[in-house]
């Protein structure tokens, strides 16, 4: 494997996972979603050990956080076959009508799902289907958006607060043992900033003026938003994402 393959590959990883300070480092200057993927990372870090035996990756993609869970016996990849985004270099290993889940009741001893419950129209029988193939008193982890853009259209129904996953996860047969709010007001402000500058600088045609433009402008956007929400009283009242560990109770 080359120099720059290798560069290329670790660039990408630094995409989703923050596991040194030289992740960090590299993701400070080459990832525009470093507040939101940071944030997430370290929660889905948090509750990973939590689960264990055969797990369900619901909508897995390309299993970006897959290593952080160490306890499973088996790790099965589920996703839709048609979405927002070609599944072409991902690792998925069944796929769902966007209905049913092709697999028995009482399959999984635990399910994660990051960043797919706002890409599902539907979302309460969903719930209820990931419900049927966990068994009691298995755990669930998920992540969900707040605060964020339109993504994958037209694949994004919605958004959700923590009070309404709540809700639609009690109502379905889980209990919510924890849940977070991750990123603070301060680091989405900057976040939705970046990415509206990442969008506009995205549509210049000139490669070597995109990258000029996002070193002199997101870069410095980055530094000064984490030294602000450093200064700055926490505020969770308008954040990124939802991060729920919850419990199947019937």
């Amino acid at each position: 494997m080359s120099i720059l393959k290798k560069l290329h590959d670790y660039n990408d990883r630094c995409q989703f996972i923050f596991d040194s300070p030289i992740d960090i480092l590299t993701a400070f200057f080459t990832n525009p979603f470093f507040f939101i993927r940071h944030n997430l990372c370290k929660n889905i870090k948090y509750f990973a050990g939590k689960l264990s035996g055969k797990l369900l990756d619901f909508g897995c993609g390309s299993k970006p956080y897959k290593q952080y869970f160490k306890n499973y016996t088996e790790y099965v990849g589920c996703d839709i076959e048609v979405s927002g985004h070609s599944h072409e270099e991902e690792n998925i290993d069944v796929y769902y009508d966007g209905k049913t889940l092709p697999f028995e009741n009482e399959t999984f001893d635990s399910i994660f799902s990051s960043e797919v419950f706002e890409h599902i129209f539907n979302l309460e029988p969903i719930i209820q289907e990931l419900n049927r193939v966990l068994r009691i008193d298995g755990d669930m982890l998920i992540t969900v958006p707040f605060v964020w853009n339109e993504h994958e259209v037209p694949y994004d129904f919605g958004r959700y607060t923590s009070f309404g996953l709540t809700d639609l996860l009690e109502r379905n047969g889980f209990k919510v043992i924890e849940l977070r709010k991750s990123t603070s007001y301060i680091e989405v402000l900057f976040q939705m900033y970046i990415e509206y500058l990442r969008g506009g600088i995205d549509k210049i045609k000139i490669g070597i003026i995109r990258k000029l433009l996002k070193l002199l402008l997101i870069i410095p956007t980055k530094f000064l938003g984490i030294i602000i929400s450093v200064v700055l009283p926490k505020d969770y009242s308008f954040y990124n994402d939802n991060v729920i560990y919850a419990k199947k109770v019937k």
